[in-house]
Formats: C-alpha cells, structure tokens, sequence
C-alpha cells in the first residue's frame, strides 16, 4: 500500500464518521469534547476532583457515541472519561440551527 492510498483510506474513513455524525447528532441531548475524544450523549455527570494537589474531572455519559474513526462501535451505554485537561459540554436543543453540509458539499 502506498503512501497516497493510505492517505486516501483514512480521508475516506474520515468522510464517513463525519456522515455518521451528521446522521445521528440529532439523537443526543449533549455535545462533550475531551482533550482525546468528542462525544454525543444523553446523559453527562461531570465532577472536578483533587488528589495531591491536583484537580482533574471524572466525566461518567450515557447513552453515547464516540467520535473515534478506529472504533467499529461508535455507540456505548455507558462511558467513564478520567481527564485532567479542560471538559467541554454543551447542551444541544432541538431548536438549534445546526446545519451540517450535504455530502456533495464536502
């Protein structure tokens, strides 16, 4: 496999999670990104905890899917997420104006 294929194998993996996301966003009530992962979900419980002097947030979701190209199941009940870097929830609601791009717009 060359390098160009290679390439190309992961644009095409890319474009199709992108179409997943765009299919399956309007199912989840919450948009979470990690320093590592970004997340559709249901259900987030977030807490900020200290050890040793240092903070860091145990993130539990359910009802979620997982914005990773390498994983073959996208959907998991139930998640824990340990970070110790900033945690972003957003609260989607079903008046948002999210407008994705078509396929042929990519």
């Amino acid at each position: 496999m060359s390098a160009e294929d290679l390439e190309n194998y992961e644009t095409d993996m890319e474009l199709q999670l992108y179409r997943e996301y765009r299919d399956v966003v309007g199912l989840f009530s919450y948009v979470v990104e990690t320093e590592r992962r970004f997340y559709l979900a249901n259900h987030v419980d977030l807490q900020a905890r200290s050890a040793d002097g240092e903070i860091y947030f145990d993130l539990t979701l359910q009802d979620a899917w997982v914005w990773d190209v390498y994983r073959s199941a996208r959907f998991v009940k139930s998640v824990r997420v340990i970070t110790f870097k900033d945690v972003n929830v957003e609260e989607l609601t079903p008046n948002d104006d999210l407008t994705l791009p078509k396929p042929d717009e990519l």
